[in-house]
C-alpha cells in the first residue's frame, strides 16, 4: 500500500502540495538541487537585525513541531506543523544585552539557551507553553534564569544522561572556557556540577558534542564521552565522573584555522570536523576533515573533503547517511556519507540562501536543523531569519507508513460533508485543501487533536481536490 500511495504522490506536481519546488536549479530565487523551499519568515517580522542558531522541539502529545530560532536579540518560537504557512508564535527576550552569538539546545520539552552577551547566563523555556498561544506572536518571559555562569558562546546537551555542558564562557574562570557541568535531569532547577579544563594546548571549548558511547572502542562503552573543538585541535574526555574528568586524546591536524564544530557519524566510527577559517586562511575550497575514532586513544586522520564552492563551512550534523552541513554563503550542503570507511563520500544535494556568490565570507546559513520526523529541515539564516526546506517528492516515511495505514475518508466522492478516521495511537492536526491548480481552498488547524472530524464540502465547488493530512499523508477528493 505504500508503495502504491508514494507513486500515486509522485503523479501530483509537488507546487500542488503548497511548496516552492526546486525546478531546473532554482526555487524561487534560491539556487538549489533535489531540495523545495516550504516557508520563510523574516527577521523583520520577528523584530531582529541578525539571526545566529536554531533547533527544533517535536510535543510529543500532539506531534506538532516547532523551530526555535536564534537571533541577536532573543530566541523566536516558530509552530511549524503547517510547513507551507508557519505562525511566528513569538519571541523570547535576550535575558542581558543583544549580541550576534546565541545558541539553544531541547531537553524534556524544555529550551535552554545561552548567549555571548555580558551575564547572559541560561534561560530555560517550557516549550509546552506553546500549545496554548491564543494571539501570536507573543513576548514570552523565561521560566529559570540560572546565572552560575556568565556568557557562553554555545551550549551542549547529552539527552541521554541530562546533562548541559556550556562551552565557551570565560577564559578567565575556573575552566578557562572549558565546559561547565550542569545537571538538568530537573530542567527547571539547574545544578552546576564542576567542570573541565583540557590538558591540552586550548582549554576554551568553542563546540562540543557529547554522547553516551556505544562504539567500537569497548574501551569506553557505556562511558560519557566529551569531544571538544577547542580553537586548534579537537579534544577527547571521558567526562562521566563530573568530579573527575580525563583527558583521553587530543588531536591536531595541518592547516588549521580555527576547530569548530564536529559530529560523530551514528555508528561512532568516524568524526566530521568543521575547520571555520581555514578556507580564507588558505584558499582550497569548503573543508571537512574526518577523523577514524574507532580507537578513542588513538584517533587517526582518515580523509579530507572538499566541497565545490569556497564557502566557509559552519555547523554539521549527520543524520543516518547523510552529513547536513550549514555552509554560510553556499546555504545547506547534503553530503552522502555512506561509503565514507572507503573514504568515498559526495554531495547529493544543496539548498543555497545566498545567491550572489559562494564567497568565503561570514553571510548566509548559520545552522541547520534536519532531525525533525516529517523531514522538514530548518534553516537559520543571518540575513534572512528562518527558512524551511525539505527533500524533492519526498514525505515522511514513517508518517505514511503508520498513518495511512489507519486513516479513512468517507464518503468519497461527497456531496455534503467529509469525514476523517484516524486509528487510536495518531490524531487529527491539521487538514487541507487544493484544487487542482495547487491553490489552497480550505484549512483546519485543530487545537486540541482528535481521531475523528467532520468535514462540510458545501462551500467547495464540484471537483477533483487533493486533501493533504498531517502533512504528511495525501489524498484525492471528488466533490459533486
Amino acid at each position: 500500500m505504500l508503495k502504491k500511495l508514494l507513486f500515486s504522490l509522485s503523479l501530483i506536481p509537488i507546487s500542488m502540495l503548497g511548496q516552492t519546488i526546486c525546478e531546473n536549479g532554482m526555487a524561487g530565487q534560491y539556487p538549489c538541487n533535489d531540495y523545495d523551499l516550504m516557508s520563510e519568515i523574516s527577521l523583520a517580522t520577528m523584530g531582529a537585525s541578525a539571526g545566529n542558531d536554531s533547533w527544533g522541539w517535536t510535543d510529543p502529545d500532539t506531534n506538532k513541531e516547532y523551530a526555535l530560532i536564534g537571533l541577536n536579540n532573543g530566541t523566536a518560537f516558530i509552530d511549524i506543523s503547517n510547513p507551507t504557512t508557519p505562525i511566528y508564535l513569538g519571541k523570547l527576550p535576550t535575558a542581558t544585552g543583544n549580541s550576534s552569538w546565541r545558541d539553544v539546545k531541547v531537553y524534556q520539552n524544555h529550551a535552554f539557551i545561552v548567549s555571548e552577551a555580558s551575564n547572559h547566563g541560561m534561560q530555560v523555556f517550557d516549550l509546552k507553553r506553546l500549545r496554548n498561544v491564543a494571539t501570536p506572536p507573543q513576548t514570552f518571559n523565561a521560566d529559570t534564569h540560572f546565572t552560575d555562569f556568565g556568557s557562553a558562546h554555545n551550549i551542549v546537551i547529552n539527552e541521554d544522561s541530562g546533562y548541559a555542558y556550556a562551552v565557551g564562557t570565560s577564559r578567565a574562570g575556573t575552566y578557562q572556557g572549558g565546559p561547565v557541568f550542569i545537571n538538568i535531569q530537573d530542567p527547571l532547577n539547574p545544578v552546576s556540577e564542576g567542570g573541565f579544563a583540557s590538558s591540552g594546548a586550548r582549554q576554551y571549548s568553542h563546540d562540543a558534542q557529547v554522547i553516551n558511547y556505544n562504539g567500537p572502542d569497548n574501551d569506553y562503552t557505556g562511558r560519557e564521552i566529551l569531544i571538544g573543538s577547542n580553537e586548534v585541535e579537537i579534544v577527547i574526555a571521558d567526562v562521566t565522573d563530573k568530579a573527575n574528568p580525563v583527558n583521553i586524546a587530543t588531536i591536531n591536524y595541518p592547516d588549521v584555522g580555527y576547530t569548530h564544530q564536529g559530529w560523530f557519524t551514528e555508528d561512532m566510527k568516524y568524526f566530521i570536523l568543521g575547520d571555520e577559517t581555514d578556507e580564507q586562511g588558505v584558499g582550497f575550497n569548503t573543508r571537512s576533515i574526518i577523523f577514524d575514532f574507532q580507537d578513542l586513544d588513538n584517533p587517526q586522520r582518515h580523509m579530507i573533503y572538499n566541497g565545490p564552492t569556497a564557502a566557509i563551512d559552519h555547523n554539521g550534523y549527520v543524520l543516518g547517511d547523510k552529513f547536513f552541513l550549514a555552509n554560510y554563503r553556499a546555504g545547506v550542503r547534503v553530503i552522502d556519507i555512506t561509503d565514507i570507511e572507503n573514504q568515498n563520500i559526495s554531495e547529493i544535494g544543496f539548498f543555497d540562501t545566498f545567491p550572489s556568490n559562494d564567497n568565503a565570507a561570514f553571510n548566509g546559513v548559520w545552522n541547520v536543523y534536519p532531525y525533525f520526523t516529517s523531514g522538514n529541515i530548518v534553516i537559520s539564516d543571518i540575513e534572512k531569519g528562518f527558512i524551511l526546506i525539505r527533500q524533492s517528492n519526498t514525505l515522511a516515511v514513517n508518517d505514511v507508513a503508520t498513518q495511512s495505514r489507519s486513516l479513512q475518508m468517507y464518503p468519497n466522492p461527497a456531496t455534503h460533508d467529509v469525514t476523517f478516521k484516524i486509528g487510536s495511537t495518531s490524531s487529527l492536526n491539521t487538514i487541507e485543501f487544493y484544487n487542482v491548480l495547487g491553490k489552497k481552498v480550505k484549512e483546519i488547524s485543530l487545537r486540541t487533536p482528535v481521531q475523528e472530524f467532520n468535514v462540510s464540502t458545501t462551500n467547495l465547488t464540484a471537483g477533483i481536490y487533493i486533501v493533504k493530512i498531517n502533512n504528511s499523508i495525501t489524498k484525492k477528493l471528488i466533490v459533486r
